[in-house]
């Protein structure tokens, strides 16, 4: 192996760089406990506040699935989005999680999700779909805290650790965004109909710092127009 194709693989593998990934997607092609993305954040601070939207696509309906793994040093699920087996959802948040019932589930079809949290209420709410679930309470008064650990692809049972096939994700995944606050009713809408008005100021997909591990796959959506 030349030694200029060495430094490139190792310098893609070793540091993330601001990448455009409009039109791009990510795809876990196979179950794994070794295979992921880890994005870096574009602000590290104390979060009173999050709302995290992200599109995913699959047919895997009797697997649990983690769509966003956020981790702290003192919290694994830090604030963490399932979908479970037989269609249910549940947030994650400080290690304390909550189910969501009766949202929309489609197999091999494109799913828009978005989960928020406001810490002064506690409540936390999921839109898929365009279609938002009831707001029940998790940890009123509490913050997310700690350099967070960013990770798609898999649960974090411990921070950048503790990865389990059984809750790994297996599918495709495209424009996450990560806000600081909570993103107002018309604001979800416009990101299900596919616009981001806003583009997250933690993570934002139009500029992406992230790294790939083992299997992963990026690479433009496909165009379904003949």
């Amino acid at each position: 192996m030349e030694l200029q194709t060495w430094l490139l693989m190792v310098f893609t593998c070793c540091y993330a760089v601001p990448e455009d990934m409009s039109g791009k997607q990510i795809i876990f092609p196979v179950k794994s406990n070794t295979a992921y993305v880890k994005i870096t954040p574009d602000m590290n601070k104390i979060f009173f506040a999050v709302t995290v939207c992200v599109r995913f696509f699959t047919d895997y309906q009797t697997k649990e699935l983690t769509i966003f793994s956020l981790a702290t040093p003192s919290h694994a699920d830090g604030f963490v989005i399932f979908r479970g087996d037989g269609g249910n959802y549940r947030v994650y948040i400080g290690d304390q999680g909550i189910y969501f019932w009766g949202l929309p589930d489609k197999m091999n079809e494109w799913n828009s999700v978005c989960g928020t949290w406001d810490a002064s209420t506690g409540l936390t709410q999921l839109w898929v779909n365009g279609k938002p679930s009831a707001r029940k309470a998790l940890q009123a008064g509490s913050s997310i805290s700690g350099t967070p650990s960013i990770i798609l692809g898999q649960d974090q049972d411990a921070y950048v650790d503790g990865f389990d096939v059984y809750d790994s994700f297996y599918g495709h995944e495209t424009d996450v965004h990560m806000w600081d606050r909570v993103l107002s009713p018309c604001e979800i809408q416009s990101y299900m109909k596919g616009e981001v008005l806003s583009p997250g100021n933690v993570v934002n997909w139009n500029a992406l710092k992230y790294t790939r591990h083992d299997y992963v796959v990026v690479e433009r959506m496909q165009n379904l127009t003949c």
